[in-house]
């Protein structure tokens, strides 16, 4: 990307910080274990602060990286995007009904008790990524579509937390979301032009 050399040491002294934090995490945790391997609600807070301080850390080289890298970043990922030209909002509306009917046929192949509780694949991932690439396509905006698939992932991410999915089941989900909206996307331009 020819990035000049001060963002480069930027970019390597965020990338350096964020392992030493780490680093000096693990070592605060196995302190806290050697010392007392029961609960206790001060070896908690060490362990929540040590931790904390990671992420701290971790967002911080994110803005680094962001304020580095955007602007070399973003006008590719922009220009990518437009290759695909901007979606129209039938096509949308069609592509999330589509990877509804998907999920519910997917989910209706396994059985009654599947499709009711969280199995393949993953309704929520497919949705939340069919509106992302939705988003993506319709802005061409490269920070909106990339918030827009944050908050895909961590929707996806959230059926993992709760234990109602697998990882399989999520990521089979938002390929089935992005895959369709995109192909449904595509040929309602297609058909248009």
């Amino acid at each position: 990307m020819q990035v000049t050399a001060t963002e480069f040491a930027l970019l390597a002294f965020a990338i350096i910080f964020v392992l030493f934090a780490e680093l000096v995490n693990t070592a605060i945790e196995a302190v806290v274990d050697l010392i007392t391997p029961n609960y206790h609600p001060l070896a908690k807070a060490a362990k929540d602060a040590a931790a904390g301080a990671v992420l701290v850390v971790a967002f911080g080289a994110a803005i680094t990286g962001y304020m580095v890298l955007a602007k070399y970043v973003l006008p590719c990922y922009g220009k990518v995007l437009a290759m695909y030209g901007t979606s129209d909002d039938m096509g949308t509306l069609v592509s999330i009904l589509v990877v509804t009917i998907a999920v519910v046929m997917g989910k209706g192949l396994k059985g009654r008790e599947a499709a009711q509780h969280g199995n393949f694949p993953s309704g929520h991932a497919a949705l939340a990524f069919s509106i992302a690439t939705a988003i993506s396509l319709s802005t061409c905006d490269p920070i909106i579509s990339m918030l827009s698939i944050a908050l895909a992932a961590m929707v996806s991410h959230s059926r993992l937390l709760m234990g109602i999915q697998t990882i399989r089941n999520v990521i089979l989900g938002a390929c089935i979301g992005s895959g369709i909206t995109l192909i449904v996307l595509l040929l309602f331009k297609f058909l248009k032009s």
